[in-house]
């Protein structure tokens, strides 16, 4: 009976994840019933986790639940009790999870009374950053956005797994590891075909215009266009960085000319930042590339 109520919490943990990814109605509507105060902690909690970019991104949504569950929203200690419950951006603990789900269903929160029927409540006090204003525990870094591509594609809701199929179709014609490019997708715009940068990068694997016209992507938020454009320029920086997969992700996301001009993975805590999340999501150092694509880059002549 407990192995299977841990199956079944697992799952629930999953959806819960799914469904709340990515800010709804429902949503909207929940926290326009809290006080201002609250519900400005909570959209810049759901910011913060939607930020696939940061890899602090999900201990700063934490620090956000924390402010707003010590205030009295069941919202927040449900959202805190999920992060607690799958180890995201604190340690994964299911004591402290129970406990906020607990303390959310004594306000009659739904989600929080469901979770519950899931796990064996132990008596544990709440986590300290709900107790007294103390910033949230972090998750250990190796624990830290380190699901494999896919554990994460797993997580998937239904109206995205098309992407999956298109994406092993593209990739297989540029023979670039599906895997790979699946990573980059996660990162850049958590498949999210209409996503739109502030730099103007657009589509699935957020290509900027210049990106976009080098291989003749007409219109980046189609998402077939856009992965063949991505994968295409993928590709290339494979060939150019010799297979050096950190490399090759840096300049996709900084451009080949800064990795060029720093003599490898520039100093932008952004880039650096971007480079760490895609290899936790695809570990693989290098990959097969086809040298006659492209010179390599002078890096190489550099480094002799």
């Amino acid at each position: 009976m407990s192995k299977l109520r841990g199956v079944m919490f697992a799952m629930l943990v999953t959806v819960a994840n799914v469904s709340y990814a990515e800010l709804s109605q429902h949503e909207l509507e929940t926290f326009n019933h809290e006080p201002e105060v609250i519900r400005s902690l909570l959209l810049r909690a759901v910011d913060a986790e939607r930020d696939m970019k940061d890899v602090d991104s999900d201990w700063q949504a934490a620090r956000f639940y924390c402010q707003a569950s010590r205030l009295g929203s069941a919202e927040a200690q449900f959202r805190l009790g999920m992060l607690y419950a799958s180890g995201k951006g604190v340690p994964a603990n299911r004591d402290l999870a129970a406990a906020m789900f607990a303390t959310a269903s004594l306000q009659g929160h739904y989600e929080s009374q469901k979770m519950l029927e899931t796990v064996e409540l132990s008596m544990v006090d709440l986590p300290p950053c709900v107790l007294a204003e103390v910033e949230p525990e972090k998750a250990p870094l190796e624990h830290a956005h380190v699901a494999t591509i896919d554990q994460y594609v797993a997580g998937l809701s239904k109206d995205k797994r098309w992407i999956l199929h298109l994406v092993d179709t593209i990739s297989a014609w540029y023979k670039v590891d599906a895997k790979l490019v699946l990573s980059i997708i996660s990162v850049e715009s958590n498949f999210v075909a209409t996503a739109q940068s502030n730099q103007q990068a657009q589509g699935l694997m957020q290509l900027i215009p210049d990106t976009a016209d080098r291989f003749n992507v007409k219109n980046a938020f189609n998402a077939s266009q856009n992965i063949k454009g991505g994968v295409a320029y993928l590709r290339w920086l494979l060939a150019y960085f010799k297979g050096d997969v950190a490399l090759a992700v840096a300049a996709y996301n900084a451009g080949e000319g800064s990795v060029n001009k720093y003599n490898g993975i520039p100093p932008f805590p952004e880039t650096r930042q971007y480079v760490k999340k895609v290899q936790a999501r695809y570990p693989i150092k290098n990959h097969s590339f086809d040298g006659t694509i492209t010179e390599p880059s002078p890096i190489f002549k550099r480094r002799g």
